[in-house]
């Protein structure tokens, strides 16, 4: 063992995440117990004797990633059961601000952080009488959302709903950009900056998550103060142990955009070639009252360990992919309503594709920056199928059969296993 005070860390993670993996991994490379706290084996014992943990830990990684949950709340409970006895990095009252994109511009609006203009209002009618302030384009969002999943870039007038996919919305400020649309991903563990990375939209489109296809490219070297100061501001604020900020530059300067408190980072190993996962587990060893080798730390930050640890779930890969067949009842929404429709499945396609008229039912929007004359229209949709729900850009095609309006390709298909011989009665032969 490489400290001299033996730590147990549990990783509280109800998803297959390859971080989640990573921190685990890395946790027991520095010579202590990782614990994956999944939900087969948690338990929480409360008497009045006191509280006892299933499996017990000394200090928790929270790695639930609410945005992505059904259960949000029920999530975040568990982990405010463990953070009652024990350290949690990061705080479950902390994150609740965190991911609820409205409180987390307020909070660092409250202590001086910049950040564009923002507007959410319960009332559909507040938001529509103040939309005209925000100008041509502006941007559209759920309040609660992840990976660019229910952010819209808005460029006409069109009545925009308060609620979208039961999250409530909020309008942005749009931050123009005189060259290819990036924003600066800057990830923080602790008081420190473990990288940075430029992240530049797909072509045709004007999000840069990684998820979605967007290129990336170091820039901790490129760090400005100004960006560092924000970056590190935002995360102090918030009271988080490590995070994600998004930052982007505009006429006045850096700005903050968002704050993950569960941000991934196989984009920014990709870019900087650094990880933060041992940097993360160091910080919870430490937290939970145990040391570890420094020089074993600097070999550990360029590996990015995505292997299921011995005590993964024996499910995990089964859960993390869901089957679908080649045809699924899909629900698939845009900036102002969803509807539920029959997809044929198609491997073939590197594309998902949607039928025109179902996209104007929905609302879909072109994304704004769309690339050169030979690229087909596109827009910018949330489709849920097999329990995920995931953004992507979509394809007009006029060409689509009316009964199953909806081609799912491979952009989509690689969050899941297809059964070839699985496919809706009630649906046309593929």
């Amino acid at each position: 063992m490489h400290g001299e005070t033996q730590v147990t860390v549990g990783v509280l993670g109800f998803h297959d995440s390859r971080e989640t993996k990573a921190i685990s991994n890395a946790i027991s490379e520095l010579g202590h117990t990782a614990v994956w706290l999944h939900e087969d084996v948690i338990g929480v014992d409360v008497s009045p004797d006191g509280v006892t943990l299933e499996p017990d830990v000394d200090v928790v990684v929270n790695r639930l990633l609410l945005s992505k949950s059904r259960m949000p709340l029920e999530d975040l409970s568990i982990a405010s059961c463990y953070a009652a006895v024990r350290p949690v990095c990061n705080d479950p009252r902390n994150v609740l601000f965190a991911v609820h994109k409205q409180a987390t511009a307020a909070r660092l609006a409250a202590e001086g952080i910049p950040i564009p203009r923002a507007y959410l209002s319960t009332s559909e009618d507040k938001l529509n009488e103040t939309r005209p302030e925000f100008g041509h384009p502006a941007v559209y969002k759920t309040a609660v959302g992840t990976n660019g999943g229910g952010t819209w870039l808005i460029d006409d007038d069109r009545r925009l709903s308060n609620v979208v996919n039961d999250k409530r919305t909020l309008l942005q400020s749009y931050v123009k950009l005189e060259k290819r649309h990036r924003d600066l991903r800057v990830y923080v563990v602790g008081d420190e900056i473990v990288g940075a990375m430029y992240r530049y939209a797909p072509e045709g489109d004007w999000r840069t998550n990684v998820a979605l296809g967007g290129d990336v490219e170091d820039a901790t070297e490129d760090l400005t103060p100004a960006a560092a100061d924000a970056a590190l501001g935002a995360t102090r604020v918030l009271g988080l142990d490590y995070a994600g900020i998004d930052l982007i530059e505009g006429p006045d300067g850096w700005v903050v955009l968002e704050v993950n408190p569960t941000a991934g980072f196989r984009g920014l190993y990709r870019a900087t070639g650094r990880s933060p996962a041992v940097f993360i587990a160091k910080l919870a060893i430490e937290r939970g009252g145990g040391t570890v080798d420094e020089e074993l730390v600097e070999r550990l930050q360029y590996v990015l360990d995505g292997r299921p640890p011995e005590d993964a779930p024996s499910k995990v890969k089964d859960e993390a992919t869901p089957v679908i067949g080649y045809t699924e009842h899909v629900v698939v929404t845009g900036a102002s309503d969803s509807k539920t429709v029959i997809a044929h499945v198609d491997t073939g396609s590197k594309t998902t594709s949607i039928a025109p008229e179902v996209a104007v039912e929905i609302g879909a929007e072109p994304p704004a920056l769309v690339a050169g004359e030979d690229v087909a229209p596109r827009v910018a949709i949330v489709v849920e199928l097999g329990g995920l729900r995931q953004s992507v850009t979509a394809t007009l095609d006029d060409d689509i059969e009316a009964d199953a309006p909806l081609r799912i390709g491979r952009d989509v298909l690689r969050h899941y296993y297809v059964d070839v011989h699985r496919q809706l009665p009630d649906a046309a032969p593929v």
